[in-house]
């Protein structure tokens, strides 16, 4: 099973690619944090999940240009007819380093043109969590504690690959006043 969220279309962080939403205050749509826990302390697995990869820079793992990004994949994917439906859509950012992060739009093919299309396999385990960018780096602390309590003190989680999937642009989640994150890590 794939996580999933409550967004409706591939959004940008400077809006929506549906006209009529792009009007709202807002370019994402106001989540449900209920919908989001069942991503909390659970267990997922993707095999050969394709996904449309792109790149941001970032500051403290707060995406810089997260909305050319997020624009030149979703152009590329609805030109394809490759877009998920919105109950399957998940976007997952890497966290390479604080400075830069690859980001991956699940897709519905892997003939994308103009596009990278990776495949990915594993298991991973999930969390979620609440508050400001700023916090970040405690949030990845809580995920790695989590890993260990669920695996073992002796599972090495630092050489585990790490995903985050934001709920919300920052500015959206400043509009809504909170901010989730789903942590993934993978554990095989």
């Amino acid at each position: 099973m794939a996580p999933t969220t409550t967004t409706t279309n591939i959004k940008t962080e400077g809006g929506n690619k549906n006209t009529a939403a792009a009007k709202k205050d807002h370019c994402c749509p106001e989540f449900d944090s209920a919908a989001l826990q069942k991503f909390d302390e659970k267990e997922i697995t993707f095999k050969n999940k394709p996904f449309v990869k792109e790149k941001s820079w970032c500051f403290l793992y707060m995406p810089l240009n997260f909305g050319g990004a997020m624009t030149r994949a979703s152009t590329k994917i609805e030109d394809a007819n490759a877009a998920l439906p919105d109950d399957e859509f998940i976007m997952l950012s890497d966290l390479i380093s604080p400075w830069s992060t690859r980001i991956y739009l699940g897709v519905s093919k892997d003939d994308v043109a103009g596009a990278e299309v990776v495949h990915m396999s594993g298991t991973f385990l999930t969390k979620v969590f609440e508050g400001p960018y700023k916090d970040f780096d405690k949030c990845i602390k809580a995920m790695k504690a989590h890993v260990k309590k669920e695996k073992g003190e002796s599972f090495d989680v630092e050489s585990c690959d790490l995903y985050a999937h934001y709920a919300t642009c920052p500015r959206c989640a400043k509009k809504f006043g909170k901010n989730y994150t789903v942590l993934l890590i993978k554990v095989d």
